[in-house]
């Protein structure tokens, strides 16, 4: 008994080691669903609002007068929006930067556009712009439940991975730290939006 007493004891080490491992993967893989499938979240609210603008810009084109340049300018930012993507699998912080600016881009554009309907009392008065309006209301609503789940799911993970000796493992099976969702540079400011009742 005594010579299998070292081969139990080796034995027991690494069924216990391989527990661990597998813990550790297995915890990270499950964690990265979560964040994947919050992505999805976001990137769902983030096509409604995207098609709500589209529709409101046809809208908005009926009004024979109404500035052309503004209209580009949230054509233009809506086309940037929806070029940035962003591989759930490796979220990195660059990647979520640049996908911030560009909807943050869309959304100066799209307040300028909502703010210069103003000099329109037809427009404001239509039904369909009014409902268009109204549901890009509840739309960003929506995106912010979204990007705050996003967030909620990326901090057990983060947690998970970068805790030691979790980090060191981790690390061996690929698993890094993910970016969370942060306010654009800026967003704190006011739009700065100008009049020009001279068009």
């Amino acid at each position: 008994m005594k010579k299998f007493l070292p081969w139990i004891i080796i034995g027991v080490l690494v069924i216990i080691g391989y527990s661990y491992f597998k813990g550790i993967n297995n915890t990270a893989v499950k964690l990265n669903q979560n964040i994947q499938e919050s992505w999805g979240n976001v990137e769902t609210s983030y096509q409604r609002r995207n098609d709500l603008i589209g529709n409101l810009v046809k809208t908005v084109k009926g009004a024979a007068d109404f500035e052309k340049s503004t209209l580009e300018a949230v054509v233009n930012a809506r086309a940037k929006a929806t070029a940035t993507t962003i591989d759930p699998t490796n979220i990195t912080p660059e990647q979520l930067d640049a996908f911030n600016q560009a909807q943050g881009g869309l959304n100066s554009a799209l307040s300028r556009l909502l703010v210069t309907v103003e000099k329109y009392p037809d427009l404001k008065a239509n039904q369909n712009f009014l409902k268009l309006q109204d549901e890009l209301s509840s739309t960003e609503n929506q995106i912010l439940t979204a990007r705050t789940r996003f967030n909620e799911a990326v901090k057990p993970y983060n947690n998970h991975v970068t805790v030691f000796p979790n980090n060191i493992f981790a690390g061996w099976f690929g698993f890094k730290e993910k970016a969370y969702f942060k306010a654009v540079e800026g967003a704190e400011k006011p739009v700065d939006v100008e009049f020009d009742f001279g068009k």
